[in-house]
């Protein structure tokens, strides 16, 4: 078995005496894809932070390529490119301005840069101003950033969120590309149709705690036709019968 790329053991999180996170434990492979699902609350982004090191554990153990935040920041964040939910873009900067800004802090090249918004399609307005871009759009920007050093681990919160049905396509390529280009993928969704097309792993999350877990076909396999859908319509008391796996009835 290949040694995972990113490990939790034990992981907890409290925040002002009110347990977030129940002792998490899972792990992702160069290559791999991991999808974290769950309605509102469910400890999704929480997860995802800690990883980044925006946010620290309670308890438990968190390595990237064997780095620990704790003993080596920069090893750690090295290793890692995040995409936020969403970011307060400079005013006025264009969107390769605010590419470039990004790239002189993490000494990526104009070429990388360039390259990227191809990437991304947003390459022929690289010189409007992202404040006049969409809520797509700045998405797209978000993920262009993530992706700058090629980081052995990318990160991504809700990375789907105001994409058009058009960019969702684009974005579950852009996600098979970076897998066979070696990156291990974590991101969360409430679009079941998203995890479904790109995951290699499942996580359900309600409350802090892992509910169920494993391969898309492992839900098939106890679900039937409903797959995750299904799984997630036990988990949350929802009728399971004449309810399709592709919908994004997760809010």
């Amino acid at each position: 078995m290949d040694k995972p790329v990113l490990l939790l053991e034990k992981v907890t999180k409290r925040i002002d005496k009110q347990q977030i996170i129940h002792s998490v434990d899972f792990n992702l492979c160069q290559g791999q894809a991991l999808a974290l699902c769950g309605g509102n609350g469910a400890g999704k982004s929480t997860i995802l932070r800690m990883i980044a090191g925006i946010l620290q554990p309670s308890s438990g153990t968190i390595e990237v390529n064997g780095f620990s935040w704790k003993q080596n920041r920069q090893g750690y964040a090295e290793q890692i490119g995040y995409m936020p939910d969403d970011y307060l873009f400079g005013q006025g900067l264009s969107a390769e301005e605010t590419l470039m800004f990004w790239a002189s802090l993490r000494k990526v090249s104009k070429d990388r840069v360039r390259e990227i918004l191809r990437i991304v399609g947003l390459y022929k307005v690289k010189s409007k101003s992202v404040s006049s871009f969409s809520k797509g759009m700045r998405q797209r920007l978000l993920f262009a950033q993530a992706l700058l050093t090629k980081p052995p681990v990318l990160i991504m919160d809700e990375p789907t969120n105001g994409l058009d049905p058009y960019w969702l396509e684009s974005f579950i390529s852009l996600v098979r590309s970076a897998k066979q280009e070696g990156h291990a993928v974590i991101f969360s969704t409430h679009q079941l149709q998203i995890a479904e097309a790109v995951a290699d792993q499942v996580v359900f999350l309600k409350e802090g705690r892992i509910m169920e877990e494993g391969p898309v076909n492992t839900f098939y396999q106890k679900y039937g036709s409903s797959g995750l859908q299904g799984a997630f319509n036990r988990l949350f008391g929802l009728p399971t019968n004449g309810q399709s796996s592709g919908g994004d009835t997760i809010e």
